[in-house]
């Protein structure tokens, strides 16, 4: 346990780490991909370039601070970012040279005020913080390699089929290239796929929601193809999987991750999706109708149109077919050729008083995911609701943690 002295200069140096945080983020991947350039394998170049993995660097060391004596209240930041590390294959020997770097680059922002003492301390915080990671990781690496089928690192799988779930969507069925068997998961996990793009200096890591519920003898994850658009550019690994990648190709992924996940209760489920978010919770919904025919599901999703609504044949048929499901479908922009009352339900987004008119009780479970913005707006209406926070579980496929703290 840290002592009284440490405790105390690290929370009342919190205020200004935060401030800097941004700074303090940039700072530090400058740093770590001098030191280590091979690191560039392990992290999304992506989110680095736009800024958001320096971002939920910064959240992360201040929101750990302020928590410093009871780690207990962000259990939920600590297991997301430890799940992550144990797909991308992050290993103890690896925090030490984060550390330094991390001291290194508080350092270099904050300049004559970062003291001797406060960067001791700080140390003394990094390590304690880091064990709580290590311990939590080091039991996530022995689940995941003892279970049956399980594997460690990265295994190779063929691409079985493509099947186009809209304009922008493709699904891949994937299968293991040694024919043993592969891993369970649970519905809203996640693969992490290591690929070597032609032309690409890096291996590129993505981590892709399996869209299809557990049992199966393959995984199959449903991939929306980022195109460009204003100054950003398009997805380079989106772009690659959907024009590059054919039939029979090998692939190399870790084994299922992620903390996600649909609980086991009859409570009843809400599952609320935008766009490309559908994926985990398509694996819920498809879950539901296998395991629990009796719990009632609202399964409500929004999308630009009919043209990039993915999985609305199956979503419908499910709908028709099982008693305890509803369905919702909601479009911001739809097509002259799409028919509110027959594709889709509501012209617009999802609101605070449609999910009342919707759903007959406040005492269900709430899984969402989509873009940030969407799930700030859909948390609001949550909260406004005074929907209590046990009952909220949500996916941020960016590496900010937790929504409306950044």
């Amino acid at each position: 346990m840290l002592d009284a002295k440490t405790i105390e200069i690290v929370q009342s140096t919190v205020p200004v780490l935060k401030e800097h945080s941004k700074q303090i983020g940039k700072r530090f991947y400058e740093l770590l991909f001098e030191k280590a350039p091979d690191l560039y394998n392990m992290f999304n170049q992506t989110n680095q370039k736009r800024g958001i993995q320096q971002e939920a660097l910064g959240y992360a060391v201040y929101a750990a601070g302020e928590h410093i004596t009871n780690l207990e209240a962000i259990k939920p930041v600590i297991e997301r970012i430890s799940q992550k590390h144990r797909a991308l294959g992050v290993k103890a020997e690896q925090y030490p040279v984060v550390g330094e770097t991390l001291l290194q680059a508080v350092k270099d922002i904050l300049g004559d005020a970062a003291s001797d003492d406060i960067i001791e301390a700080w140390g003394k915080a990094y390590g304690y913080i880091a064990n709580a990671f290590i311990e939590l990781e080091e039991d996530l690496y022995k689940e995941t390699e003892s279970q049956p089928g399980g594997w460690e690192g990265y295994r190779s799988f063929y691409i079985d089929k493509k099947v186009e779930e809209s304009d922008n969507v493709t699904s891949f069925y994937l299968k293991p290239k040694d024919d043993k068997t592969i891993a369970s998961y649970k519905a809203g996990q996640y693969l992490t796929l290591a690929a070597a793009v032609p032309g690409e200096e890096y291996t590129h890591v993505r981590h892709y929601s399996l869209s299809e519920a557990p049992g199966n003898d393959y995984y199959r994850i449903s991939v929306k193809r980022e195109d460009a658009y204003d100054r950003a550019p398009a997805g380079i690994v989106s772009t690659y999987l959907h024009e590059q990648v054919q039939t029979g190709y090998t692939l190399k992924f870790s084994a299922p991750a992620g903390d996600f996940v649909l609980d086991h209760s009859e409570q009843p489920a809400v599952l609320i999706s935008g766009g490309i978010g559908i994926t985990p919770l398509l694996s819920m919904l498809n879950t539901i109708v296998e395991k629990q025919p009796t719990r009632h599901v609202t399964f409500i999703h929004a999308t630009i149109n009919g043209k990039t609504h993915a999985f609305k044949d199956h979503v419908a048929q499910l709908d028709n077919s099982n008693e305890n499901i509803t369905s919702f479908i909601c479009y911001s922009s739809p097509n002259k050729e799409d028919q509110l009352g027959a594709d889709f339900d509501k012209e617009g987004y999802i609101d605070l008083e449609l999910l009342r008119s919707l759903i007959p009780s406040k005492e269900a479970v709430f899984y969402f995911c989509g873009s940030i913005p969407f799930m700030e707006a859909i948390l609001k209406a949550l909260h406004r609701w005074d929907v209590p926070n046990e009952q909220i579980h949500y996916e941020v496929f960016s590496p900010v943690a937790i929504l409306g703290e950044k």
